[in-house]
């Protein structure tokens, strides 16, 4: 049913030290930057960068997300439920995702909308100081 990464996000402490450390040091290309995250491209993965500056727990936030079609994201969600697995967040992203922990609580996340997909839901309905690199 998985397909492949779908995209890993990070939690950073400064964003903009991080956009710098990811665009200059590693060379990745950005996708977006706004004032508390970020979206860089990783060969066909994404990865996004979110701000935890005010929260003395870092990387609360940290998970791989798995890529999967449409059809089966509900069929893996179902049996993910059925199993009873944690949930550790609500979904608030365009699309769906089920975000749920491993038996060893690594925090994962399955969705079946791209990056191209939460570009142009991006462009449509984010506001703010958003800066769109493609």
């Amino acid at each position: 049913m998985i397909k492949g990464i779908n995209h890993i996000t990070f939690s950073v402490k400064d964003l903009e030290e991080a956009f710098d450390f990811y665009k200059e040091i590693l060379e990745l290309k950005p996708i977006m930057k706004s004032s508390y995250s970020a979206y860089f491209e990783v060969g066909d993965t994404w990865l996004a960068l979110m701000e935890e500056a005010g929260n003395k727990k870092r990387n609360l936030y940290n998970h791989i997300a798995f890529h999967l079609n449409q059809e089966d994201y509900y069929k893996l969600k179902e049996l993910l439920v059925r199993s009873k697995v944690e949930s550790w967040q609500d979904d608030k992203t365009e699309g769906e995702s089920f975000y749920f922990c491993d038996p060893s609580g690594n925090k994962l996340e399955i969705h079946y909308n791209t990056i191209d997909d939460r570009i142009e839901y991006g462009k449509l309905n984010w506001t703010g100081d958003i800066k769109w690199f493609r």
